[in-house]
């Protein structure tokens, strides 16, 4: 992905969406006005990203969030890559500039090695294999 994406962006996207979900069962009830139920919402969606990597859904459950109140959403892998579409858009430029700059052509390059955490994300790792027509190579810890 390009310099200044990164996996806040993507838990930024699910933070929205998981407050979104809170406000519309909880009558307009705001977790972003309350600072410690948005700490304690996006520490529980960096896991549930995290989560998403390996599995195809994860539930975000979090007790008495604010005014007493429990929040549980379930989110598939499905909707945080719709949730996230744009951003993944975003990360292929920055590779089509390095194999430019590279004077590479794509056949060229041998092995494709990923580095940072949002690189185990699941449509991430399926662009970069569609982009080059073969695996990235996993043998190396992306953090």
């Amino acid at each position: 992905c390009s310099s200044d994406l990164g996996g806040e962006d993507f838990d930024n996207r699910l933070v929205e969406y998981v407050s979104a979900e809170f406000r519309k069962k909880n009558k307009g009830l705001d977790l972003k006005e309350n600072p410690k139920a948005l700490r304690r919402l996006r520490s529980s969606c960096e896991k549930a990203k995290r989560s998403l990597s390996s599995a195809t859904q994860t539930t975000i459950e979090i007790d008495s969030i604010m005014d007493g109140r429990d929040l549980t959403v379930t989110i598939t892998r499905a909707r945080f890559e719709e949730l996230c579409s744009d951003l993944f858009k975003k990360c292929m430029p920055p590779v089509d500039n390095a194999l430019k700059d590279s004077k590479l052509a794509k056949n060229e390059i041998h092995d494709v090695v990923l580095v940072g955490g949002s690189t185990r994300i699941p449509k991430i790792c399926q662009m970069v294999n569609d982009y080059f027509q073969k695996e990235p190579n996993k043998s190396i810890n992306p953090d």
